[in-house]
């Protein structure tokens, strides 16, 4: 009998950790080179006008996919597929095929009036007064037809995740941001500058930027169809009314809720940000670096826990699906702390190290790196967040993240106002940041509870301690660190800021995070004694 249930988890798919394995290392290389990409934008276009309408020009497509169909994909998409599997005797491709056929259909559909109504979204985005409504619109007209490509990439990530494919979903945005940083090159090489007063949509540099953004997000979309065809996936177009519509509908109006209040917050957000000349980008800038340790290691334990938990749901294992909870809150504590405390002493160091070069400087680099200090707190509420949500999408249970995102954004955009009033002009981007980590800590508390009340028991206690542990580790950690870089910066008498900075984070992350993941072994944390035992067996090895 055991011999039987062996093979059948076998034939399950990889491990957890062999597939959280291979996605780390391919989001590693695509968090690095996405990093590339931005850091080359913001040396060439710098911190001001152009940038900041670039920037929220190229958010226009995520957001408008995110309201349109790409919340309802990644959120809602797995646990029915998963189910069709299980339930369909074709192992749910006709199901896969009737959602592509839906999801291509309202994608087409809504790019189509996304771009007719570019001027509109402008409008309802930016505060006019501190932008350039119409440069804005200039690239949105560039950029929007990616919503299409945003939308069936999160589709067919979807079907090749329950068919066990993880890696390349991974490695396609690593495609993208190639063609970013080719975009950028030429865009550098290429003479003139694009023209923001008056803006002229035919200029050569304007066509370059935002047509090349947009064929990143064409291909990172492509290279994805190839392995669906591998996986012995055979696409017709599947119209009609499937048995499931109503359950998908039903699911979908409160995940297209749940997404648009997102959609207002950033709405909010963004018309808050451009109260100042470059706020928006320095908020981008800080949430992109502060992303790097959740896209390489939060994102790679959720998408291999999400598929587990959707068949402990579908199989009503309530223990099995709480113990998947309680891990994912304790490894995102674990893996993510000490980055979280990494950015927090070395926040300004890594914005004068990473920003302050071409058409940006000290002052911008400076700028950014204290956004990212004094917002770090929110990273690990922020991933526990999110696996909160996952949970209840798992239970096929759309509403209860609808309200939880409510109380979400109400917060956001109480504080969001609340920092507009009392912050001077050119800190805007600090308060910006710091409502969004405030909002997530807010999340992660009513998550806990709210899932409390729905399964009983959740090994919180436990949670709390390993999270304790963790903030104790990389307080010590950080705080020798942070001396010891203080120390070899005077002791070499470095005088140049972004040299000193550049040491400074050296030694606070060769020093800092090891340091922080040896004390939790010390402190005797149970989920290092694996990654413990294995450099153990390599070092007795040599």
């Amino acid at each position: 009998m055991s011999g039987t249930t062996t093979v059948t988890q076998e034939q399950q798919g990889p491990s957890l950790a062999r597939a959280g394995g291979s996605m780390a290392v391919a989001t590693i290389v695509s968090r690095a080179s996405g990093l590339l990409s931005k850091l080359l934008l913001i040396t060439i276009l710098g911190v001001g006008v152009l940038n900041d309408s670039y920037q929220v020009a190229t958010t226009l497509p995520t957001m408008i996919n995110e309201l349109l169909l790409g919340g309802v994909l990644t959120s809602v998409a797995i646990p029915l597929l998963v189910r069709a599997e299980k339930e369909d005797g074709d192992g749910g491709e006709a199901y896969a095929q009737w959602m592509i056929t839906m999801s291509a259909v309202l994608l087409g559909i809504g790019t189509v009036i996304a771009v007719a109504c570019a001027p509109l979204l402008t409008g309802l985005f930016i505060d006019s007064s501190n932008a350039k409504p119409e440069l804005v619109t200039a690239f949105a007209y560039l950029v929007l037809p990616g919503i299409v490509f945003y939308g069936m990439s999160a589709l067919i990530g979807a079907i090749l995740n329950t068919r066990h494919v993880f890696g390349l979903p991974t490695w396609a945005p690593v495609l993208n941001n190639l063609v970013v940083i080719v975009t950028l090159c030429v865009y550098w090489l290429m003479p003139g500058e694009i023209s923001i007063d008056p803006v002229r949509m035919g200029e050569p540099k304007l066509l370059v930027l935002g047509l090349g953004t947009m064929l990143g997000v064409a291909l990172q979309a492509s290279v994805l169809v190839p392995a669906l065809r591998r996986t012995g996936f055979k696409f017709r177009w599947r119209w009609g009314w499937d048995r499931r519509l109503s359950e998908f509908g039903g699911l979908a109006f409160w995940v297209l809720l749940y997404v648009g209040l997102g959609f207002v917050s950033m709405v909010v957000l963004t018309k808050v940000a451009t109260h100042d000349q470059g706020a928006i980008t320095t908020y981008n800038m800080q949430w992109l670096i502060a992303q790097v340790p959740y896209g390489v290691l939060g994102v790679s334990l959720l998408t291999a826990l999400m598929p587990k938990m959707s068949r402990a749901a579908a199989a009503e294992d309530k223990d099995a699906l709480v113990g998947d909870l309680s891990f994912g809150n304790r490894m995102s504590s674990i893996l993510l702390m000490p980055f979280s405390a990494l950015m927090t002493v070395a926040g300004v160091s890594i914005g004068l190290a990473l920003f302050s070069f071409g058409n940006s400087g000290i002052e911008d680099g400076e700028a950014i790196g204290t956004a990212l200090a004094l917002s770090a707190f929110g990273l690990v509420p922020y991933a526990i967040t999110l696996l909160q949500l996952r949970v209840f999408y798992a239970l096929k249970d759309a509403r209860t993240p609808t309200l939880i995102q409510a109380i979400i954004v109400a917060v956001r955009i109480a504080l969001l106002y609340g920092f507009l009033a009392v912050s001077p002009p050119d800190k805007l981007a600090v308060g910006v940041s710091i409502a969004m980590s405030l909002s997530f800590v807010v999340g992660a508390l009513v998550g806990q509870l709210w899932l409390r009340i729905r399964l009983g028991r959740l090994r919180t206690g436990y949670t709390a301690w390993t999270i304790c542990l963790t903030v104790v580790a990389s307080a010590i950690a950080f705080g020798a660190a942070t001396g010891l870089a203080w120390l070899a910066v005077r002791v070499l008498g470095i005088e140049s800021r972004v040299v000193g900075a550049w040491v400074e984070v050296l030694i606070q992350t060769i020093v800092g995070l090891p340091l922080s993941f040896l004390l939790l072994a010390l402190f005797r944390v149970p989920e290092v004694k694996p990654a413990i035992a294995k450099i153990s067996r390599l070092v007795g090895r040599r």
